[in-house]
């Protein structure tokens, strides 16, 4: 049995559709649906059980469910990078991360979990997950949400007694179906998409950086399709433990990605930037903690035996509108 947390999230969602998509169904979903609309992510996924994340643990304690397990997936966090309750954070996204490393220690058995591009910061030592334990320790996030992944890589590079295999994924700006949930959170394709449609144009921050155009601020954009093909081979094949970036090894600017989208949804290819892009201030609570400039260095991935090509821009995005486009949007 594979353990999903954050099942009914963005991306733990769809690595349930990937696991479906290979014919694996003996799946332990563990989130907490709340009032929101994300158990729509779920609706055609096929899984052996539901278990509520407050009860994961009591849940493992009973020898019959532990022994069933071969591999966890731990995508359950708080994912806003503007949260500002730090110890609601270090809750979630360390202390409980902390206690599936050890169950999946006890167990020798293979843990995968969510780590951040956010831990890299502004970029000022690059975007290289092959740096050693203490280069990586180095890192400066600029922001709590950041700062709690960014804690746990440096625990988990310390730990003496380890799962099987650990792999640390450093998603960068991950887009695609299942995201409809997340509301200021959601990518800029989406964000795009319905703005688009409701008023003929989209909003995109203005830059307060120099050496950065508005709109220009670039970003390694990956679709959601790579990012569960990345994460299947990490479980299933013979990964050296360690951190591994999630994206494409290529940067894009706002306006590329708002452009396509644009494209794409009406089917005119002769927009133009200045009719469908108004330009507005960055919120002061994202300024000083804002990216500017995010491209993964995929080699080491590669290395390992990765060997799939990613999807470029144009064909992520021009998959994902076919999705918005339908009245049924999840994979």
């Amino acid at each position: 049995m594979i353990i999903v947390t954050g099942a009914a999230g963005f991306i733990g969602s769809a690595y349930i559709w990937k696991l479906n998509e290979m014919g694996i169904n003996d799946i332990l979903a563990v989130d907490k649906l709340r009032t929101e609309e994300k158990w729509l992510n779920l609706r055609k996924r096929d899984y052996a059980d539901w278990c509520d994340r407050d009860e994961l643990f009591s849940w493992l304690e009973n020898e019959e469910n532990a022994s069933k397990v071969t591999a966890v997936l731990h995508m359950g966090a708080i994912s806003a990078t503007t949260e500002k309750d730090g110890d609601l954070l270090m809750k979630n996204n360390y202390e409980y991360s902390k206690k599936l490393w050890n169950f999946c220690a006890d167990r020798n058995i293979t843990y995968v979990y969510a780590s951040s591009a956010a831990t890299y910061g502004g970029g000022e030592q690059g975007y290289s997950d092959e740096g050693s334990p203490e280069e990586l320790k180095k890192l400066m996030p600029l922001n709590k949400y950041g700062y709690s992944k960014k804690f746990f890589d440096d625990w988990a590079f310390k730990q003496e007694k380890a799962p099987k295999q650990w792999i640390g994924a450093k998603f960068f700006n991950v887009y695609g179906p299942q995201e409809y949930h997340k509301g200021r959170m959601a990518s800029m394709v989406f964000h795009t998409f319905n703005q688009f449609n409701e008023n003929g144009g989209v909003k995109l921050f203005k830059s307060h950086k120099e050496g950065y155009k508005d709109g220009e601020q670039l970003r390694d954009f990956v679709y959601i399709k790579d990012v569960v093909d990345m994460l299947y081979f990490c479980m299933f094949s013979e990964v050296p433990s360690g951190v591994y970036n999630i994206g494409t090894g290529k940067a894009r600017s706002f306006r590329d990605l708002s452009m396509e989208t644009m494209k794409n949804a009406s089917e005119n290819f002769e927009l133009k930037t200045e009719d469908v892009i108004e330009f507005v201030p960055m919120p002061e609570d994202l300024r000083g903690r804002y990216q500017y400039f995010t491209e993964a260095s995929m080699r080491k991935l590669k290395e390992a035996g990765y060997t799939k090509d990613f999807y470029s821009l144009e064909d992520g995005v021009a998959d994902y509108v076919k999705y918005l486009k339908k009245e049924d949007t999840y994979l």
